[in-house]
């Protein structure tokens, strides 16, 4: 076997010191362009590699960002997750990181996160599913250990975040709905522990409030994102005597909206026509279902770059000038939530 060429062979190969070759390779002198030169041939040709191991200890750091997800119910692939998880690791091999992903298994990952800080495993965290008083942030804030959050928490606490305007989307496609002619319109939603879900149902009551329209409670159904959910509720809906029935449903996830439209499809209502329908999250296969159904796009690729690039200054001890990041989800209108048929 042989030996591992060393920053020794590089820098004698070079012409210069190993302390010089250290220093160029990270960026952390500037040397004459003949002298920078020689030490990239010397790489090239000795297929030099860094040891990254021996850098780690050297430097206290891993240069490993965890993050870890709740795999999706019933075991599908989310196409939405995929999307965020390319954004994490194109964004941070930029930065000289990698993604330490691992799943979320259980109900409190406190333990292993505070295993993963303790062994100086990772440099830093994304966190994702907030909900209120989330025991991540809390210990991750406790230990003063680095991390954004991809999602808001307890308003008390103070800490870094990008998240999408859920309660402007739920507005968009509540007014887009009443702009349709809808009066009775309901909501699926997640339960009340979620604060993605709360801040979604605020949007929606905003909404109906300035229309000066009533809610009644049996419009606002929770539980989870499955279809089976959106089936179950969405049938609920349509079991209301005729003049309490909603006419229009908006739905915090797509799965939800694709369970509703099979539900009003069964009673041999048209969608669009009869119930004006809505999702979130714009999956790329609501455009293939029929109707196509109209959801709220929340821009997944921006938010990746976003979160790991304040992350990386984070860990790099920077204070960045905007920790609070906000950005607006786009209503795409497709056949779901148009055609409404007034004289019903």
């Amino acid at each position: 076997m042989s030996r591992q060429i060393t920053l020794k062979d590089v820098a004698k190969h070079a012409g210069v010191s190993y302390q010089t070759v250290s220093k160029v390779l990270r960026n952390e002198m500037k040397v004459t362009a003949e002298t920078r030169a020689r030490i990239e041939t010397a790489v090239a040709e000795l297929a030099y590699q860094p040891n990254i191991s021996a850098r780690s200890l050297r430097t206290q750091t891993s240069q490993l960002i965890g993050y870890s997800w709740k795999p999706s119910i019933c075991n599908t692939v989310s196409p939405i997750l995929e999307q965020f998880l390319q954004s994490l690791v194109e964004t941070a091999g930029t930065s000289k990181y990698h993604v330490l992903l691992f799943p979320h298994l259980q109900d409190d990952m406190a333990t292993t996160f505070r295993d993963l800080v303790t062994t100086k495993r990772v440099d830093g965290f994304i966190l994702s599913d907030l909900n209120y008083d989330d025991p991540r942030v809390a210990l991750l804030l406790e230990l003063d250990f680095p991390f954004v959050a991809f999602g808001r928490s307890n308003p008390a606490w103070s800490f870094a975040y990008v998240d999408v305007d859920g309660r402007a989307g739920f507005r968009m496609a509540t007014n887009h709905l009443l702009e349709q002619g809808h009066k009775r319109i309901a909501t699926l939603g997640w339960p009340p522990k979620s604060q993605v879900g709360t801040d979604r149902l605020n949007g929606y009551l905003e909404a109906m409030k300035q229309a000066d329209i009533p809610i009644h409670n049996e419009w606002i159904l929770e539980g989870d994102g499955s279809s089976e959910f959106g089936y179950w509720a969405a049938n609920k809906l349509l079991d209301l005597p005729d003049n309490h029935r909603p006419t229009g449903i908006v739905t915090v996830e797509d799965m939800q909206a694709v369970g509703a439209i099979h539900a009003v499809q069964n009673r041999g209502l048209v969608v669009g026509a009869d119930i004006g329908i809505t999702g979130f999250d714009d999956s790329p296969f609501v455009q293939c279902i029929t109707p196509s159904l109209t959801s709220l796009r929340q821009p997944i690729q921006e938010i990746g770059e976003v979160i790991v690039t304040l992350l990386a200054e984070i860990i790099n001890g920077n204070e960045p000038e905007e920790q609070h990041i906000v950005l607006p989800p786009e209503l795409i209108v497709r056949e779901s939530s148009v055609g409404f048929n007034h004289v019903l």
